[in-house]
């Protein structure tokens, strides 16, 4: 096991470094993973990497001038520590060639947090073993990501926040041809071989269905059960300006109708940000203690926003935990009532959405999202699904379809990490239960 995503390593790390001689402030940031990644084709192993990579971003504050450096840790502690006082050197010296900032806000006080969940998760042996074992016979194209990510502060005020989760993501698509293939998520912190097995018995059930012949719509509006997965989707494009403050201030966000009153969200949607149920750090990047949950949506009214350090002294607010892109990190959306076990039979007849793809806003102004239907979507009738459907494109907005459209939301929640692993894996995660819709406009 490597120090670099242990804490004492960090520690010894934010000990020597995080002294403020000549400044205000000395700060400390590190992201680290040490993670697993499998690719699997045809059910067979294509490709196997072990990343082992820490960040350290080093910052140094005097009066309203502010500069920053990253450099990434090689895990000796005696070579780290003297790169990164080198490092801190270089940027004392920077700072009297750089203008104030004014807006510049930082923590006034020094906080502490400390939460490390250590996971139950499979070596790398056990998910190639799964894989062979359960999905023999089968067109099996996946992704697995797993092991311990970190993200640390410190600084010279005395503030040490550590959040170190161990989890793991996997993502593999059941591939019947051409575009048709079901699309499984499975994530968490502690692997079930039983949980992974009946995943891949119910997506092989559904590429069964998916060999029937596809039933191709007519552009028009239809009832519509929106799973888990499409939800995701959905609430990731929202997330994109509509919620910061910035946005809001400034005219350009998704949700400004809904923010002026003239528009409304169905009674039943409530929507945080909530750090404090998902993987998210309880702190930010910048030393702010970020709070369990932020109220954005209650009622189908807009509540509070998500406001970054900047926009908070800009605009005369409490920064309020979020990243310096105001885009939400832990977005629940709360359930609803409709029984998990009976949406299909309260669809009746129309579209089961398994997912979606290449979503983007049409009309940002009018929260209007455009889009593609993915993977195994379907047509019920009678509450049971009946034919395959052809890609189809959608062209909705958001307030109608979860205002006067949304019929009711399930009773049940799904949490889907962020899988993205640019650069490095992500800690982020959007928790939605599924939804079903009247008069979902799908254009052509």
């Amino acid at each position: 096991m490597s120090g670099l995503t242990e804490r004492p390593h960090f520690d010894a790390l934010a000990d020597s470094v995080c002294r403020a001689d000549g400044v205000d402030r000395v700060s400390l940031a590190l992201n680290a993973e040490a993670s697993d990644f499998l690719r699997f084709n045809r059910a067979a192993l294509r490709q196997a990497t072990h990343v082992l990579q820490a960040q350290a971003t080093l910052a140094v504050v005097r009066g309203r001038r502010h500069t920053e450096s990253s450099l990434t840790l090689t895990g000796d502690l005696a070579l780290d520590t003297q790169r990164l006082l080198a490092e801190r050197t270089l940027l004392i010296h920077d700072l009297s060639l750089i203008p104030d900032d004014p807006w510049l806000l930082l923590p006034e006080e020094a906080h502490s947090s400390d939460r490390d969940d250590r996971g139950a998760l499979p070596s790398p042996a056990a998910v190639i073993d799964a894989v062979r074992e359960h999905a023999d016979g089968l067109d099996f194209v996946g992704f697995y990501a797993g092991g311990p990510v970190v993200r640390a502060y410190a600084d010279s005020l005395g503030a040490r926040h550590w959040r170190r989760v161990e989890s793991f993501d996997f993502e593999w698509c059941l591939v019947h041809a051409a575009d048709k293939a079901v699309k499984t998520q499975y994530g968490g912190t502690a692997w079930s071989l039983s949980e992974f097995a009946a995943r891949l018995r119910e997506a092989a059930a559904q590429l069964a269905l998916l060999r029937q012949p596809a039933r191709a719509l007519p552009p028009g509006a239809y009832r519509a059960l929106f799973s888990p997965a499409a939800m995701n989707e959905l609430l990731a494009t929202l997330g994109w300006s509509g919620f910061g403050l910035k946005a809001r201030r400034t005219g350009v966000s998704s949700l400004a109708k809904l923010a002026h009153g003239d528009a409304r969200l169905h009674p039943s949607v409530r929507l945080s940000e909530a750090p404090g149920h998902g993987f998210t750090p309880a702190f930010t990047a910048d030393g702010f203690v970020r709070p369990a949950e932020v109220l954005l949506v209650s009622d189908g009214r807009a509540v509070d926003t998500l406001n970054a350090p900047r926009s908070a002294r800009e605009y005369g607010l409490p920064a309020n935990g979020a990243n310096a892109a105001e885009t939400p990190e832990a977005l629940a959306l709360a359930p609803g009532a409709l029984p998990h076990g009976r949406l299909l039979e309260t669809l009746g007849s129309g579209l089961c959405v398994s997912n979606l793809w290449y979503l983007n806003y049409s009309d940002r102004q009018a929260c209007r999202m455009t889009g593609m239907t993915r993977f195994a979507c379907f047509w019920v009738e009678g509450g049971e699904l009946a034919a395959p459907l052809e890609v189809m494109r959608f062209d909705d907005s958001f307030l109608r379809l979860f205002g006067d459209g949304l019929v009711g939301l399930g009773d049940r929640c799904e949490r889907m990490p962020d899988s993205s692993t640019y650069q490095s894996r992500q800690l982020a995660s959007i928790t939605a239960p599924a939804a079903l819709v009247d008069g979902w406009r799908l254009t052509l």
